[in-house]
């Protein structure tokens, strides 16, 4: 399985999916900025790993904090979680992240140097745990989603939301390993995802390592792609999920949402109920991050518009919940009415 990012003794170790598919290089964190800076430059991205690099950055902040009281203490963490806070506004698992970390921070209140020093402890674990649980989630989601895959032919999925997305085993790709491991035959077509080439770069290099049979396509080749009748289905991730079922996710999504709509392809999304964000009504209210003109106006570093042309470069956008034929996660698969089922899903549920 990719590694995407780990715990160790050295730091947190991430893959620079900036690099990828010619150099897989990996980059170690000593402190919760550096951690910071790789999840604000996307060396990790993707909804899901973004929410467990958050919680290992806060555990790192924490770790190395000099405090002697619990006020000091309490101090670092409010600025460590400040700082992690800031780097990426739309992928509503960075915030996950920081809340639950808070929690468990409080649920603790270290008052001793010694209690200080467990509680550093038990932030690490509880990192580790979040990572464990992400993949978990996405093999149970996998597991869910692998029944509505066609049992051949070709599956698109626009950006990545694989293992490099995740913790491991992915969302979307999750969706497609599971189907491929129960036998089905599919194909996918992978939109190459501009302007960072997401889905060229890191989906192709994924499924390539499985031996999964892979295309690639440019983001405007996906409408004639369906109407030739290539492709029996589509699956992607969301980095947000409204209370009403409107999903954020990369742009270019919501294009290929409308195109599945016109020629009657089923369109899922696949997240983690940790992306679903009861106390956003709908899409609507999703900040959408705005990233630096550069990725827009070069490709591999070379400039390929004209200098002082005005750039306009959303990282998502939004696919209103009309357009989604169910929503696939750890739990189960949630359908219209969204409200009503991924407010049900999203509950905590109670032993029996």
């Amino acid at each position: 399985m990719i590694q995407t990012l780990e715990w160790t003794e050295s730091g947190v170790v991430f893959i620079d999916q900036t690099k990828l598919p010619t150099e897989e290089v990996y980059v170690t964190c000593t402190t919760h900025q550096q951690v910071a800076d790789v999840i604000r430059n996307m060396v990790v991205r993707g909804a899901p790993a973004i929410g467990v690099a958050a919680a290992m950055g806060i555990a790192l902040g924490v770790k190395n904090s000099k405090a002697t009281n619990a006020a000091d203490l309490k101090k670092d963490f409010d600025q460590i979680c400040e700082a992690i806070r800031q780097t990426r506004p739309t992928a509503v698992n960075l915030f996950w992240a920081i809340r639950r970390m808070t929690e468990k921070f409080e649920s603790l209140r270290p008052r001793t140097i010694a209690e200080i020093r467990q509680a550093q402890q038990v932030m690490i674990e509880e990192s580790q745990r979040m990572h464990a649980e992400d993949i978990a989630a996405n093999q149970a989601m996998g597991r869910h989603g692998a029944t509505l895959m066609p049992s051949t032919g070709g599956v698109l999925t626009h950006c990545n939301a694989g293992a490099l997305a995740t913790a491991g085993y992915g969302t979307a790709l999750g969706v497609i390993r599971a189907a491929v491991e129960a036998g089905k035959k599919i194909h996918v077509y992978a939109d190459e995802t501009r302007p960072f080439l997401q889905g060229s770069r890191l989906t192709a290099w994924e499924l390539m390592k499985d031996g999964i049979p892979t295309t690639v396509i440019s983001d405007n080749m996906a409408g004639v792609m369906m109407q030739q009748g290539k492709i029996g289905a589509i699956v992607v991730g969301a980095d947000r999920i409204a209370a009403n079922g409107d999903v954020a996710n990369k742009i270019g999504t919501y294009t290929v949402a409308i195109l599945a709509k016109e020629h009657g392809i089923p369109f899922y999304v696949a997240a983690p109920i940790s992306t679903v964000d009861l106390a956003t009504p709908d899409g609507s209210k999703i900040p959408i991050e705005q990233r630096n003109a550069r990725e827009v106006t070069h490709i591999g570093g070379r400039q390929m518009t004209p200098d002082g042309v005005e750039i306009e470069n959303p990282a998502f956008d939004v696919t209103p919940a009309k357009y989604i034929a169910a929503i696939i996660t750890e739990r189960g698969i949630a359908r219209a009415p969204y409200k009503e089922s991924l407010s049900e899903l999203a509950t905590p549920r109670l032993p029996s």
